[in-house]
């Protein structure tokens, strides 16, 4: 994913981006370098030097900062981002159970019924094209129970 377009939206109090079909806004309350009313944002740019995955926005006393993409996909709440998350938490956590079991790798791909390239991109936290059901599968196989727990968020 990358970034189409930036603007700033003064009114609303935030930064607009838009990323294929969608927009997302990031309010200035979020930024680490807060604009105010005596130092607006001067220059904003889909930044080609962070592989148009951010934006970096100059304030007009001269103070610049970076934004990246996964801010605005997190403040939204994104579902295919909280996705990637889930699936990149269940593989960091299968990664690090693996190197403390006994089991090796060929019993677990004989357990799962799998081939050694699919364990190996089970177990690539890049690849999210697995499902949580294979990762939960292979949880399983590694001896662990897994929880969800579903919280309300405060309004």
């Amino acid at each position: 994913m990358k970034i189409k377009a930036v603007k700033v939206n003064n009114k609303k109090k935030c930064i607009q981006i838009s990323v294929g079909t969608k927009i997302y806004s990031l309010p200035y309350a979020c930024l680490d370098l807060k604009p105010s009313p005596h130092n607006r944002i001067k220059t904003i740019l889909v930044d080609p030097e962070l592989g148009e995955r951010a934006v970096t926005y100059r304030l007009e006393h001269g103070e610049e900062d970076s934004i990246h993409l996964d801010a605005f996909l997190e403040y939204n709440k994104d579902p295919a981002y909280l996705r990637n998350m889930v699936l990149y938490g269940l593989t960091v956590d299968a990664i690090r159970i693996l190197k403390k079991k006994k089991l090796s790798k060929h019993e677990i791909m004989r357990r799962l019924g799998t081939s050694p390239s699919q364990l190996y991109r089970l177990l690539d936290t890049t690849n999210y094209k697995k499902s949580t059901d294979e990762m939960l599968k292979l949880l399983c196989v590694l001896g662990c129970s897994v929880e969800v727990h579903v919280t309300e968020e405060a309004a």
